[in-house]
This record gives structure tokens, C-alpha cells and sequence, in this order.
């Protein structure tokens, strides 16, 4: 049998394993949910690098279901990995490798916005359409009550069983979403560059706008940008021109801490802002944080749902943080 490379990027997690003789001799998991494009590389190196001896004849990719931007990560490399080498790309089912083979289950895994991607499963093969819902809609529909498995990993071992035993019936030559994609591509017309002094009149501006209560003043402004680069990464987002949004973040040892991400409230739900998130992530990212926190407004539910989509969890409160009676929740997300 050939030696193969096997990829997952359908869950939280970037799953890299490889097989020889048909056994799995060693498997990587990186947790990390938009960190798939970061991950596959140094996983990809570590266990060919490992295992030089044993040349890549073929590749095992996971199609999903799972959400978009951590499937196009992980197919995009598969196949540009097999196209390179001149070896074949074989695409099947994750949520199929992560089934067991033994039993009736209904399989559940995680598909984020409260839904869950899932199908029923007996002696390891699936039964029923592969599907998407909410709790409520899966155990409605589960009058048999069939028992759950929720959150099972892709096996890599188990996904190089699928393909060889699939070759020529169900192998899977197109990604498996179930739903409209999760990527966001980055707002048209908007030009993202570093903040500087002479932004600081128009961001004290949107400031009184959006926070009417507790805006930064230019001193504060001027306090965060005297430890750019070094300790902070601030941005700006302009619109011809016009400032329309900034972000800052501060990081020193291991975690990086969110000061601020504002968008002027009438260039809101433009993407702006998440643009600006994803770009301090990377930033965090590039100096080796091992985690991000923020506080965020309690009954900020837009700020709050763009940040859960972006892998942040609320692990505590802070009660009058933005003054008398207005809690603020601390969100965290991992990085490593």
C-alpha cells in the first residue's frame, strides 16, 4: 500500500497523519479554529521530517462537512501537496472517519452559530443524509433515541480505511459545506494601514460617537501609539480618505490584550471591523502569543457574536468596568 499523507481541517482542530504499510505510524492535532493555514505547514514538516525515509505517494483529505474557511485551508494545500509531487488527492467524508465502527450512533459535531453538522452511523457506516441543524431540531428528530456522540474527531487512520476501501464509488471531489460559506473576504474600498498622530483628531471624533459615556481622549491615544512597535499594533481603516474605524492591541509575554476596535457607527456591518480583528490576530499570531483577551460591553451582542465566530469565550465578568451598573464580559481565545 502507498505511504500517505492524511489531512483533516473540518473541526476546530488541524489533523495531519501518516500512514505506512496501511497503519498509522504518527498523527499531529493543532486546536485552533481560523488557524488551519498556519498549522498545516509546520505540521505537515514535522512528520515528514520525522519520517524522511518514507516518501508521500499519496494524500487523504477530509471534504468536510465543516466550516468553510477551515476546509478551503485544508483542501487548498492538500491538493497543491499532491499536485507538486505529481501523487493523487483523495477527498472523503470527516464526519464518516469519525464514526465508530461498531454500534448505532448519531454523530453530532460542532458546526458553530448553535448548529451542529450530523448523521446517523451503524457498525461505522452512515445511514442517513449528511445534515445540519440545531440541538433542539437533532433531538426532536431523534424519536428513537438513538445515543449521541458529540464532537468526535476525524481518525486519520480510520480516512485512509475510507479511501481505500471507496476508490472508484464515494470519494469526495467537491467540499461538503451543508450551508453558505463562513469566509469573509476583505471589504472593498477600504484601504487598512498603521494609525497614526494625525488620525488622532477624527478617532477622538468617532470615540464621542460611539462612546458617548467614556471616550478615549487624544492623551490616551498618544499614551497607546508611544509603545508602537515594540508593545502595541494599531490600525487604521479609511474610506477615501476618510478614518472610519482604528484598532490597538498590546502584547507582552505570553498573552495579548484587545485595548480597543471601533468602527464609526455609519460604515458599521461592512466587515470593517472584523477585517480589523482578523488583522490583530494575526499580529498576536506573528509574535508568538499564546492567547488574545478583550472586554466587551455586556449587551454588545454584535461585537460579542463577531468575536465568538473568531474563537473567543467569555471566562469571566467585570462588574462597572465601563462605569456605574455596565459589566463588561473578558473574553480569551487560545492561540497555541
Amino acid at each position: 500500500m502507498k505511504n500517505t499523507l492524511v489531512i483533516d481541517t473540518s473541526t476546530d482542530h488541524t489533523i495531519v497523519g501518516l500512514i505506512v504499510n496501511s497503519k498509522l505510524v504518527k498523527s499531529f492535532a493543532h486546536k485552533d479554529a481560523i488557524g488551519h493555514g498556519e498549522a498545516l505547514p509546520k505540521l505537515t514538516n514535522a512528520i515528514t521530517t520525522e519520517f524522511s525515509e518514507n516518501k508521500i505517494e499519496q494524500i487523504v483529505v477530509g471534504m468536510g462537512p465543516g466550516l468553510f474557511t477551515g476546509l478551503r485551508a485544508g483542501i487548498t494545500f492538500a491538493r497543491f501537496y499532491a499536485i507538486a509531487r505529481q501523487i493523487s488527492c483523495i477527498g472523503v467524508c470527516s464526519l464518516d472517519s469519525a464514526a465508530p465502527t461498531a454500534g448505532k450512533f448519531l454523530l453530532v459535531n460542532d458546526a458553530k452559530r448553535r448548529e451542529y453538522f450530523y448523521a446517523t452511523y451503524e457498525n461505522g457506516k452512515r445511514i442517513s443524509d449528511l445534515a445540519i441543524g440545531t440541538k433542539q431540531s437533532i433531538e426532536n428528530g431523534n424519536q428513537n433515541k438513538i445515543e449521541l456522540l458529540i464532537d468526535q474527531r476525524p481518525d486519520p487512520q480510520r480516512m485512509f480505511e475510507l479511501a481505500a476501501q471507496n476508490q472508484g464509488n464515494e470519494i469526495f471531489n467537491q467540499p461538503i459545506y451543508l450551508r453558505k460559506p463562513d469566509a469573509y473576504p476583505a471589504p472593498i474600498g477600504v484601504k487598512f494601514r498603521p494609525l497614526n498622530q494625525l488620525d488622532l483628531v477624527n478617532a477622538v471624533g468617532i470615540e464621542k460617537v460611539s462612546y458617548p459615556s467614556d471616550a478615549w481622549s487624544i492623551a490616551q491615544f498618544k499614551s497607546e501609539l508611544a509603545g508602537v512597535p515594540k508593545t502595541h499594533y494599531y490600525l487604521a481603516a479609511e474610506i477615501n480618505g476618510e478614518l472610519v474605524g482604528y484598532a490597538g492591541i498590546f502584547g507582552i509575554d505570553e498573552v495579548a490584550d484587545i485595548h480597543t476596535l471601533t468602527v464609526s457607527p455609519k460604515y458599521r456591518r461592512r466587515g470593517i471591523g472584523r477585517e480589523l480583528l482578523r488583522r490583530l490576530i494575526d499580529w498576536a499570531r506573528t509574535r508568538k502569543m499564546k492567547a488574545m483577551m478583550l472586554e466587551v460591553r455586556i449587551g454588545n451582542d454584535e461585537a460579542i457574536v463577531l468575536y465568538k465566530e473568531q474563537g473567543f469565550s467569555i471566562i469571566s465578568q467585570r462588574e462597572n468596568y465601563y462605569g456605574p451598573g455596565q459589566t463588561a464580559y473578558v473574553m480569551r481565545k487560545e492561540l497555541s
